[in-house]
């Protein structure tokens, strides 16, 4: 029985080590906090799970919320050009509904549930001096805690990494109360977008108590929505970001009448620059751990790839380890499953940073257009996703502009 050592508790590294838990695979995780610490801390992430994630999860028997979480049925964007002024707005529709779970909930339930399967969880912190004595122990370590000092154990990809600082400061709250625009008849994410200034994000979510929403503001670092980075309390992160918004985007700001935090612990605040490192290090002579997700490709959340990315990446390293056999998981096999991710993940990087960037003229114009062709909405909605599908309509400014003239001339 071939023993895998997974540090850290997240999307990816539980995702992984229950899969592998039910291959009758050796498994230990080490996470730096129990399940019920996870479940009285704070949030993580304002993660929103597409389906086709979400397909991962089921095929593995961990998609624990199905029918209890609210379905996200796609993604809708308002072009905000100056405070109070909406240029334009539509709203597109995915294949199959998405959803989003508090990862405190989900995070803490999928531990309990690797230990009363048999597995051995470790509640410790890691740090790197640890790894040497640690690694020879086990046929495989995986390193699946995307912060803290550990994640310098991989070198930053210079290639492929676009950024040294954040390009957005990131504010995250979790509430009850909000109300249903008028005319919208399904839960979709809504994005209102100031060219500029930053992001705002609606995501209908599930916590411990229930359906919810998660609020998420991107702030251009020093521009009007920067108003976050003192990490206020979840009332006082309330109170303002109530009244940011019905200054810039009153139509969202007008349905916080009744809202309130779901919990004494409701927010989060947080900035880090987009990174791709290298996907193994060397931690003894002989001896390397192996990263997966958040640790090897971090992306800006403007997209909503991060829990997306690791629960893919979760589903492709168990098949090329369960591929492996008996053979040694060697830095060439490390680099070559890194590789496989990669060919997914470069598409949500180029995503993201289309977001995080101007857009280019080409672009705009297919966004100008989606507000006239539900067709055009519906498959803008379809990048997110599905990353890949950039390259048919997004990125080359002629494709941009064959794709619009036929559809209006279907019209």
């Amino acid at each position: 029985m071939r023993k895998v050592l997974i540090v850290g508790a997240g999307q990816s590294g539980l995702q992984l080590a229950l899969s592998l838990q039910a291959e009758g695979y050796d498994v230990t995780v080490m996470s730096a906090r129990t399940p019920d610490e996870i479940r009285d801390g704070w949030p993580t992430s304002t993660q929103v799970m597409m389906y086709r994630a979400l397909d991962r999860e089921r095929e593995v028997k961990l998609n624990l919320w199905d029918g209890a979480a609210t379905e996200i049925g796609g993604i809708g964007f308002n072009l905000s050009p100056a405070p109070g002024v909406s240029a334009f707005s539509f709203s597109g529709a995915w294949a199959r509904p998405g959803n989003s779970v508090d990862q405190r909930l989900k995070m803490s339930t999928w531990i309990e549930l690797f230990e009363q399967r048999g597995g051995r969880v470790i509640y410790h912190s890691v740090m790197t001096s640890d790894l040497a004595g640690l690694v020879p122990m086990y046929d495989l370590t995986v390193i699946a805690a995307g912060k803290g000092e550990i994640v310098e154990l991989f070198d930053r990809d210079a290639e492929k990494s676009s950024y040294t600082r954040p390009a957005r400061h990131l504010a995250a709250i979790y509430l009850n109360g909000i109300a249903v625009p008028d005319g919208v008849t399904e839960p979709r994410m809504r994005v209102s977008l100031r060219p500029g200034g930053g992001e705002y994000f609606h995501m209908p979510a599930y916590t411990f108590t229930g359906p919810c929403d998660v609020l998420l503001v991107e702030a251009v670092p020093g521009g009007p929505f920067d108003i976050f980075t003192d990490r206020p309390s979840p009332a006082e992160h309330l109170r303002r970001l109530r009244a940011m918004l019905l200054e810039h985007f009153p139509w969202e700001g007008e349905l916080y009448g009744n809202a309130e935090p779901t919990d004494a612990r409701a927010s989060l605040v947080g900035a880090f620059p987009m990174t791709v490192r290298r996907p193994y290090a060397e931690v003894a002579p002989g001896s390397y751990v192996f990263g997966i997700a958040d640790v090897v490709v971090v992306n800006d959340p403007i997209s909503g790839q991060g829990a997306n990315n690791a629960a893919h990446a979760a589903g492709l390293y168990l098949k090329a380890i369960l591929d492996r056999g008996d053979a040694p998981f060697t830095p060439q096999w490390m680099q070559q499953t890194f590789d496989e991710f990669w060919a997914h993940a470069r598409n949500s990087v180029m995503l993201t940073q289309m977001m995080l960037e101007p857009l280019p003229e080409h672009a705009q114009q297919v966004l100008g257009a989606a507000s006239q062709f539900q067709e055009i909405a519906d498959k803008f909605a379809e990048v997110f996703p599905n990353p890949g599908t950039i390259h048919e309509f997004l990125v080359d400014p002629d494709k941009a502009a064959a794709y619009v003239r036929s559809v209006a001339a279907a019209r």
